[in-house]
């Protein structure tokens, strides 16, 4: 769980630096591009091509390409009709999502893990509720779509990697080569070259964002997520929410409901303790 916990504090400032510095300000595409060929380049060093079965590969970057590529271009686009907060609230789907796909894909229904996912979603919602604005539905929409595909990449890495004797850093390059080809994509058919970053700051966020939140982050949460259950990987999620609100605050002095806040943290720390005792309360039968 320590490397969950770790990107949920490296993330944490992400979700602030898009919305601040980042959204409306610079093309969401090149945003989107560059975040990508940066987190690519970080792990093409540790890439062992010939020592990968080809089959893993391409699941790798199919993986990379819904998880990260398609995730980041309903992401990027949200901050334009939302307000950080609002983006954050609306993540609360993605445990709810995780849990549904891995027992799609199971075909069965596991109750335990649903209600943790449950929890820690009711705990998120009563953190903050805003007034919505005029794009509030194009807004949820693009977030929950967003949430579909972080939580399909999740399951699916964590599936991919059971049991196989690799070496995570070895072939999450693959991972990213799959997401490059989307925001490539998207990029030569979307983009707008006239809306760069005009700024050293929004450079170096740009460089911080593909770098450390993508490169090392993504690769850190989904080796997390195969080393815990799907339940913790479920309430895992949520975390980011206050996680980001407090950065959001303190910060950038947003307003913000002091007392929602830390009464949805509590009920979030509540669903991890029960997902915590599901789990040895299974070891032990």
């Amino acid at each position: 769980m320590i490397y969950l916990l770790a990107v949920t504090l490296l993330w944490a400032f992400s979700f602030s630096l898009i919305g601040v510095f980042l959204a409306g300000q610079v093309d969401a595409w090149f945003s989107v591009l560059l975040r990508i060929v940066l987190a690519t380049l970080v792990f093409l060093p540790f890439l062992k091509v010939r020592q990968t079965p080809a089959h893993i590969a391409l699941k790798l970057m199919l993986i990379g390409a819904i998880q990260l590529g398609a995730m980041y271009s309903f992401y990027y686009h949200s901050f334009l009709y939302l307000s950080v907060p609002e983006v954050l609230l609306f993540t609360v789907m993605t445990p709810i999502y995780i849990t549904l796909i891995n027992d799609a894909i199971d075909k069965r229904f596991n109750p335990k893990f649903f209600l943790v996912a449950i929890i820690a979603v009711l705990g998120a919602v009563a953190i903050r509720y805003e007034n919505i604005n005029d794009n509030f539905i194009i807004g949820l929409l693009l977030v929950q779509a967003a949430n579909l595909c972080f939580a399909t990449g999740q399951v699916t890495y964590k599936r991919l990697m059971a049991d196989r004797q690799l070496d995570h850093k070895t072939v999450f390059g693959w991972f990213f080569i799959g997401a490059l080809c989307v925001a490539i994509v998207c990029y030569l058919l979307f983009g707008n070259p006239e809306k760069l970053p005009t700024t050293t700051l929004q450079w170096g966020i740009l460089m911080y964002l593909g770098t450390v939140a993508s490169g090392v982050g993504y690769f850190a949460w989904n080796k997390g997520a195969t080393l815990v259950n799907v339940g913790t990987l479920a309430v895992m999620n949520n975390l980011l929410i206050p996680a980001g609100i407090v950065v959001n605050v303190l910060i950038w002095n947003k307003e913000a409901d002091i007392m929602r806040l830390g009464l949805g943290a509590v009920i979030i720390l509540l669903a991890l303790l029960i997902n915590q005792y599901f789990s040895k309360k299974n070891k032990a039968l």
